[in-house]
């Protein structure tokens, strides 16, 4: 990131002498001189720069309630850490001495979970990282190891984050390299960010809390509609602590084995067995109808 700084007076001669050679380009290729090109511009500066303002006050309003949430989650987690003890033994006066069995079943599964998910964020990370790097490697990009860690750390904010490594991206491409090269690190992106969303994310992150693809990709959708970035980002946490809950009620054990990714023995036994008799009375109807059919 140093070396970057350090040569971005480079990038702006770079970047002044590809936006000549772009002016050249419409020239020759439109028949449209630098001067109606520049007074095309000047026509529509006005509009440019309310839209961009618009734009960047969205990005500027999204960042900040994400850099509010990301502290007052931090502090939660202090305060947590610190009123531990104090929590788990509030926990063990709310509920009578029956229960305590569950509590703690309950606590010490919370705490795996929340270890299971941070590791499962680290591998998305390096996962991510990893594809960047092979897509800029193939691309040719220069600062390609620095901008692949970029984009797999920035990954985790859902599109915030994508976005972000994008145009940053983008910036050093057209600095340090042609103009033909901007699509294409779209088109990578793209790939990235499928990949990711489809299979890294339900596969790699949604089985190290144990939830199944199908409720991850169901659960971040519905978080995007709820809470935006940031519901995206708590779905897979909410939906793990959900199922921690309903496994250790007996009541509620059905939408454990629903939300989860393991299979249970004994249900598939029940339910094969109670298929099973359901085909055997249809094939003992049977013969019965056909009798009353020939009278």
């Amino acid at each position: 990131m140093a070396e970057i700084a350090n040569e971005w007076p480079i990038f702006q001669k770079q970047i002044i002498a590809a936006f000549m050679d772009l002016q050249k380009w419409i020239h020759e290729t439109f028949g449209v001189n630098s001067h109606a090109q520049i007074e095309y511009l000047t026509k529509n500066v006005k509009t440019t720069i309310e839209t961009s303002t618009i734009v960047i006050e969205k990005v500027i309003s999204i960042v900040s309630s994400m850099a509010v949430t990301i502290l007052f989650t931090f502090l939660y987690i202090v305060f947590l850490l610190i009123y531990r003890r104090h929590l788990v033994k509030f926990l063990y006066y709310a509920f009578n001495s029956n229960t305590h069995d569950q509590v703690y079943n309950v606590i010490t599964s919370i705490q795996k979970m929340v270890k299971q998910y941070l590791i499962g964020l680290f591998l998305q990370m390096i996962i991510v990282s990893i594809l960047a790097f092979i897509a800029f490697s193939i691309l040719g990009l220069k600062y390609r190891f620095v901008l692949a860690i970029l984009t797999g750390v920035l990954n985790v904010v859902p599109y915030v984050g994508i976005i972000i490594s994008l145009i940053v991206t983008l910036i050093i491409t057209f600095a340090t390299m042609s103009a033909s090269k901007l699509f294409l690190v779209l088109i990578a992106f793209i790939a990235i960010h499928a990949i990711d969303g489809n299979v890294v994310m339900p596969k790699i992150v949604g089985s190290k809390v144990k939830i199944n693809s199908l409720i991850v990709i169901i659960g971040l959708v519905i978080g995007e509609m709820t809470w935006g970035i940031m519901g995206m980002l708590l779905s897979i946490p909410i939906l793990a602590l959900m199922k921690i809950v309903f496994d250790n009620v007996n009541e509620l054990k059905p939408w454990g084995y629903l939300l989860g990714d393991e299979d249970s023995t004994e249900i598939d036994e029940d339910l094969n067995s109670f298929l099973a008799n359901k085909k055997a009375i249809k094939r003992r109807k049977k013969p019965v109808e056909l009798d009353e059919n020939i009278e």
